[in-house]
């Protein structure tokens, strides 16, 4: 009989200590632990503004760039600062500006760079009242340097029809572009 006894008395102080552990290693205390890490994970916004406008001029006093967002906020640890639906205008002194806008964007420290991203939309018109519109999923433009490229696919229609690329450069204030890869055009003779 105390054979019989023997197994299942050694497996139920075998699952009494395998219980033991397992409550030991999922204490209250360590799902708290876990909260906290998850939420300090999140970056700190130090401050936001809604319906944000910025206006720029250059030394010379002429209209360098405006730009909106419908909410700004900034990232205190990384100087960062996120745009929602961010709305660029880029002067630049010229009288036919720039018209950059997106859903998302990214400033990064010192305003050098601006990452937009989710339906970006660029759009000009030139003197004589032709227009140029650029789409893309994604945008980096270094105002100061009148510059804009993107690694995406981009699609820009002209006045004279279509171009479709992988890749582009822009340099803004020269109104020259240089398609990367991929580049496929239908385009109108007149």
């Amino acid at each position: 009989m105390l054979r019989k006894l023997r197994l299942p008395v050694i497996l139920a102080l075998a699952i009494a200590l395998l219980v033991a552990v397992g409550y030991w290693n999922i204490r209250p205390e360590s799902f708290m632990r876990q909260a906290e890490t998850t939420r300090s994970a999140t970056p700190a916004v130090d401050f936001y503004v809604l319906n944000s406008r910025t206006v720029q001029y250059q030394a010379d006093g002429k209209l360098d760039y405006i730009m909106t967002s419908e909410k700004l906020e900034h990232i205190d640890t990384t100087d960062i600062s996120l745009l929602t639906r961010p709305d660029l205008h880029s002067f630049r002194g010229s009288e036919h500006p720039w018209h950059i806008r997106s859903e998302r964007g990214e400033v990064s420290p010192g305003g050098e760079e601006i990452e937009l991203m989710e339906q970006v939309r660029v759009e000009r018109t030139d003197a004589k009242g032709r227009q140029t519109i650029l789409t893309t999923s994604r945008l980096t433009v270094q105002p100061d340097k009148d510059y804009a490229e993107t690694r995406q696919p981009v699609r820009i229609e002209a006045a004279n029809g279509v171009t479709t690329a992988t890749g582009m450069k822009t340099y803004l204030n020269e109104g020259r572009m240089l398609l990367l890869s991929n580049v496929r055009g239908q385009h109108e003779l007149r």
